[in-house]
């Protein structure tokens, strides 16, 4: 493997830890907040009475992506290896495309547009790996 691509996939682990772990630090910060704006979100949707639950299951598939991305940079300057990476990388993908559910079922054509952006990276680092 090149050190150029070495280089890009810690940037993409090093976004995707983050993103990843700033956003649910934030959900535990401020969980009312987080339910409470989703409710409203997901009102019209066959999701509004799973609210909670679904922000606990994103929370920990965040939280678990975000780490294992800090291990995937470790490991990547330790010894070269890519597996934390690659774990990373597809529970990452996984996360996003629940996400990007999400953000469809409730209509929020915008939201799912940025997810998007999101995804694009992880997909990058998945075909290197």
């Amino acid at each position: 493997m090149t050190f150029g691509i070495t280089y890009a996939m810690i940037a993409i682990l090093l976004f995707m830890a983050i993103t990843f772990i700033q956003s649910g630090y934030d959900k535990v910060m401020d969980w009312k907040g987080n339910v409470g704006w989703l409710k409203g979100h997901f009102a019209e949707t066959f999701l509004k009475n799973m609210v909670p639950s679904a922000v606990f299951i994103i929370l920990v598939l965040e939280a678990v992506a975000g780490a294992l991305s800090v291990i995937g940079v470790i490991e990547l300057l330790v010894s070269g290896g890519t597996d934390f990476a690659f774990y990373a990388a597809c529970l990452s993908a996984v996360t996003l495309l629940f996400l990007l559910l999400g953000q469809r079922v409730a209509k929020d054509y915008d939201g799912a547009r940025t997810i998007v952006i999101y995804f694009i990276p992880v997909v990058l680092l998945l075909s290197w790996l």
